[in-house]
């Protein structure tokens, strides 16, 4: 997985009832835009620091998303 400041983070749901959990990258912290990542999640506006898993994937939504954030 590869991703730079700006994108976001996306992690499915488990169940089917539930949105998937929505990040945005604020820092990238491995080597050529590998984990682990500087999060800002939407839903609550925490800050974490993440090593995502295979249930995730990285999207690139425009300038107007990211500086929303």
């Amino acid at each position: 997985m590869q991703a730079k400041a700006g994108d976001f983070l996306v992690i499915a749901s488990n169940h089917l009832e539930q949105p998937p959990r929505v990040g945005f990258i604020e820092e990238v912290h491995g080597d050529d835009g590998a984990p682990p990542y500087v999060v800002k999640w939407e839903e609550d506006g925490r800050t974490t620091i993440v090593f995502p898993g295979s249930d995730a994937h990285i999207e690139q939504r425009g300038q107007d998303a990211a500086a929303a954030h």
